[in-house]
C-alpha cells in the first residue's frame, strides 16, 4: 500500500514539474485547509530546536520553519517532491532536504524536539510509524499532524486501525488517482498514540469554510512524556558484598551433565556473569567454556534465583536450564573435566553446593543434602 502511494505522488510531483506553476510562499501556515486552523502560534519558539517535517513535498512548510530559526529536515518518500523542493530551496539557511522512507530515516536519525506533518501520517501505516517515532522523539518532544477526518463524499473515519481507498486530483486535470489512507476516529489516533507512548494534548477539527464542502480535517497534538531522572548517590562504585553466578543444567538421554573439579566436587558447568551478559548467555558461554557443549541463549531457560550466604558474602546464583544443545562433553579446563551425564538416581557424591542447590529447584525430588537457599522461581515470561 505505501510502496503504491509513494508511486502515486511521485506521478504528482511529475506532473507538477511539468506545468512549471510557482506556487507562492506561505504568508501564514495551513493544515490543508487554507485559512483554517490555527498557525504557528501553536508551535510556540522553535528557535535552535531540531525539527522534522514527515511527507514534505514541495517543502514549503519546511521553510517557514526554518525561517523562524529552527533546525528543519524536510523528509519526503517520492522522488520527484524531493525534486522539486531541492530545486526551490538549494541553499535555505537551517534546512536540509533528504528523500527517503519516514521511518528509515527515523531509525537513523538523532532524535528531534518537533515532529510534524502536514497530512503526511495518513498515507503510511500507523503500526509501523508510530514505533519509529516513538524512538525518533526526545523525552518532552512533540508530535503535530493533522489527518483527514470526513472526505468531500461525506465518508466519515474508520473504527479499525484499516487502510481505505481516497483519491488524489492532479491539478489542473480531472485525472484522479486512487491512494490508500489510514482515516481513523480521534478515539483510535488516540488509543495508538498511547500504545507507543504519547500523550494526545489536543484535538482540533478544521473544517472547509466553503458552504457545502464536507471535508474536515483533525489536527492532533502529542507529546512524549519526560523521563524521571535517576542519578548514583556518589561517583564511587558500591562495595562488592555479592556473588553472582549460574549453574548450567543440561539433561541427556542418560542423565544429567556433571564434570569433577580438582578440589573433588561434581558439578554443574557454570560461573560467574561477566560484565553485559544476560543469564542466559553467561550460561551459554560457561558451558562451552567448560565442557565444549554449544548452545544458543534462545534454548537456556532461567528457572529463578537461588540466594543464600557465605560468611559475609551473599551469593545469588540462576539455575538456568539447556533444552537444545550440540557437541560431546569434553574437558577444556584444567580446573574441572571428567564430563560425563548422570543418572538422576545415582549421582556422585560430594556435589558443590550451588550445583546441588540448582539441581533441586529444577526437581526437587532428587534426594539431595545442601545447606538451604531461598528460590524464587520465575514466572513463565517474565524474567
Amino acid at each position: 500500500m505505501e510502496t503504491h502511494n509513494q508511486g502515486v505522488w511521485t506521478t504528482y510531483g511529475a506532473h507538477q514539474i511539468a506545468r512549471g506553476i510557482e506556487l507562492p510562499e506561505l504568508d501564514r501556515w495551513d493544515w490543508d485547509i487554507p485559512a483554517a486552523g490555527p498557525g504557528t502560534e501553536l508551535f510556540g519558539d522553535v528557535k535552535g530546536l531540531r525539527v522534522l517535517d514527515l511527507g514534505s513535498g514541495l517543502g514549503r512548510h519546511a521553510a517557514r520553519m526554518a525561517a523562524l530559526g529552527a533546525q528543519v529536515s524536510a523528509v519526503d518518500s517520492s522522488p520527484t517532491q524531493h525534486q522539486r523542493a531541492a530545486a526551490r530551496y538549494p541553499d535555505t539557511p537551517g534546512l536540509r532536504l533528504e528523500c527517503a522512507d519516514a521511518v528509515a530515516h527515523l531509525h537513523t536519525a538523532d532524535p528531534y524536539d518537533l515532529v510534524y506533518s502536514v497530512s503526511g501520517v495518513p498515507f503510511t501505516d500507523p503500526r509501523r510509524l508510530l514505533p519509529a517515532l516513538a524512538n525518533g522523539i526526545r523525552p518532552g518532544g512533540r508530535l503535530l499532524f493533522s489527518a483527514l477526518h470526513t472526505n468531500s463524499h461525506g465518508d466519515g473515519p474508520a473504527t479499525e486501525v484499516t487502510a481505505r481507498s481516497e483519491v488524489l486530483r492532479l491539478p489542473g486535470t480531472n485525472e484522479e488517482h486512487p491512494v490508500h489512507m489510514w482515516v481513523l476516529t480521534p478515539t483510535l489516533w488516540e488509543d495508538l498514540l498511547g500504545e507507543h507512548g504519547f500523550i494526545l494534548e489536543s484535538v482540533t477539527a478544521i473544517d472547509s469554510p466553503q458552504p457545502g464542502n464536507s471535508v474536515s480535517y483533525r489536527l492532533y497534538a502529542a507529546r512524549r512524556p519526560e523521563r524521571v531522572p535517576s542519578r548514583p548517590r556518589t561517583g564511587t562504585p558500591p562495595a562488592p558484598n555479592c556473588a553472582i553466578g549460574v549453574g548450567v543444567i543440561v539433561p541427556g538421554a542418560d542423565g544429567v551433565l556433571l564434570g569433577q573439579h580438582r578440589r573433588g566436587t561434581w558439578e554443574l558447568p557454570g560461573g560467574t556473569v561477566e560484565p553485559g551478559e544476560t543469564f542466559a548467555e553467561a550460561a551459554v558461554r560457561e558451558l562451552y567454556e567448560e565442557a565444549g557443549l554449544v548452545a544458543e541463549p534462545g534454548d537456556a531457560l532461567e528457572l529463578g534465583t537461588l540466594l543464600d550466604r557465605v560468611g559475609d558474602v551473599v551469593r545469588l546464583t540462576v539455575p538456568v536450564l539447556v533444552r537444545r544443545w550440540s557437541g560431546v562433553p569434553q574437558q577444556r579446563e584444567e580446573a574441572i573435566g571428567s564430563w560425563r551425564f548422570w543418572p538422576r538416581s545415582a549421582l556422585p557424591q560430594p556435589l558443590f553446593v550451588p550445583s546441588a542447590q540448582c539441581l533441586t529447584a529444577w526437581d526437587h525430588r532428587l534426594p539431595l543434602d545442601h545447606p538451604p537457599a531461598r528460590f524464587q522461581p520465575y514466572s513463565p515470561g517474565h524474567a
